[in-house]
Order: C-alpha cells, then sequence, then structure tokens
C-alpha cells in the first residue's frame, strides 16, 4: 500500500482564497456544479481527476478541490517562421511559466486570461482573437495535492512580426519576478532559450514551471 503524505504548508494565500480547515463545511454540489472539470467528492472530500500526487490536505493553494484557472498563451511569429511565446518568471521561485491565475468570482476564464496577461506582463490585448484550448488538470503542479488541485482553460492568441525587434515591449508585475519573450519553435527549444538566455535570473533561475511543463509541450506540439 502506497504511503500518503500529508502537505503542511506555512504560508497561507490572501485571506479570500481561504479555504476552512475541515472540507466537510463546504457547499460541493455548487462547486461540482461550476468545476471547470469535473471531479468527485468521497465523504466529504474532494478527489482530483488527474494524476494522483500521493498527498492530502490543501497543499500550498490553501483552497479545498478544484482551484479554476486561466492562462493566457500569446504566440509571436516572424516572416522567416520563427516563433516566442511570452512567458513569465513566477515569484514564487518555480519557474518560467504562462501568465495566468484564478478566475474571480463572476468571471470569464476569457476575462480572466486577459486580466492576468496586463498584471503580469503589462500588455494588454483588447482586439485580440483568443482560441480557448479545453479545460485541463495542471498536473504536477508542486503545490497541488489528490483534494486540491488548479485546473485551467488555456486561451491562445497569435501575433505577427516583421522581426524580434517589433514583439511588444513587456515587464513583470503582480505576482511576476519578470516577463519575456522566450524563443518557442519547439518544447525543446524553449527549454534551451530560457537555459541560455535567462539563466542569471535569481528565484527560478532558467527552470520550467512542472505544472506547464506537460500543457506547453502540447500547446507547442499543436502549433507545428
Amino acid at each position: 500500500m502506497m504511503t500518503r503524505r500529508t502537505t503542511t504548508p506555512a504560508t497561507p494565500a490572501a485571506g479570500r482564497d481561504r479555504d476552512p480547515d475541515d472540507p466537510t463545511l463546504i457547499d460541493w454540489p455548487a462547486r461540482q456544479k461550476a468545476a471547470l472539470v469535473p471531479f468527485q467528492v468521497i465523504d466529504g472530500r474532494p478527489l482530483t481527476p488527474g494524476p494522483r500526487t500521493g498527498r492530502t490536505g490543501r497543499g500550498t493553494l490553501w483552497h479545498w478541490g478544484e482551484r479554476p484557472c486561466a492562462d493566457a498563451a500569446v504566440i509571436a511569429s516572424d516572416r522567416r517562421g520563427r516563433r516566442w511565446l511570452l512567458m513569465i518568471e513566477r515569484g514564487d521561485g518555480l519557474g518560467w511559466a504562462l501568465p495566468g491565475g484564478g478566475i474571480d468570482p463572476g468571471e470569464t476564464p476569457a476575462a480572466a486570461a486577459g486580466r492576468e496577461l496586463a498584471e503580469e506582463t503589462g500588455l494588454r490585448l483588447p482586439d485580440a482573437q483568443w482560441t480557448a484550448l479545453p479545460p485541463c488538470v495542471v498536473a504536477n503542479d508542486p503545490r497541488g495535492t489528490d483534494e486540491a488541485w488548479p485546473s485551467t482553460v488555456v486561451h491562445v492568441t497569435h501575433l505577427t512580426v516583421r522581426y524580434r525587434a517589433e514583439l511588444p515591449a513587456v515587464q513583470g508585475g503582480s505576482d511576476a519576478t519578470r516577463a519575456a519573450w522566450v524563443r518557442a519553435d519547439s518544447i525543446d527549444y524553449l527549454a534551451a532559450d530560457l537555459r541560455i538566455t535567462y539563466s542569471g535570473t535569481a528565484a527560478a533561475g532558467a527552470r520550467l514551471f512542472s505544472g506547464h511543463a506537460d500543457l506547453l509541450a502540447d500547446l507547442l506540439g499543436r502549433e507545428d
């Protein structure tokens, strides 16, 4: 039998995001109805529909069950076919990721993706044509457990430039240490560009956020 490890986060998220200690106090039918990805509740405790982690509790998400999120994938291509992806270095030291975050109450995933993009990179694209990918559980997120996990809707848009110098200026903000255009002709190219170009950053170095690794591989594979 596998021994399940219970996480004990040291620092809670903002008060409005923190759930009670007892998950049986939560209105699970309401959360299940609003979920991006359907999930089960067994004896008052939620169970991830994604890969098992072997951990229980709220994790460092401090939120039982699904934490609904949205991410913005802004892909720029030049006339030579070179491709860049707008990424942020997370302020929590977990690596480089897509701009994104939690969906606020009453907010649509599309609105959340656009808001997080603006907050974390300074880039505002009010006229962008966004394509929403199917909702998915964010697998391999180190903050999650079998009872607390993020799910996300990735929104994709494309920009066309003549050459790299025309890429819009971006700057890290909110909970992003920095923002940058990362060369992304493939997932391997993206990982190499992070390692070579951005290895000098202080907190996360040039690591790819583990929760977005499979997601980005799938996204860039779709673009080929």
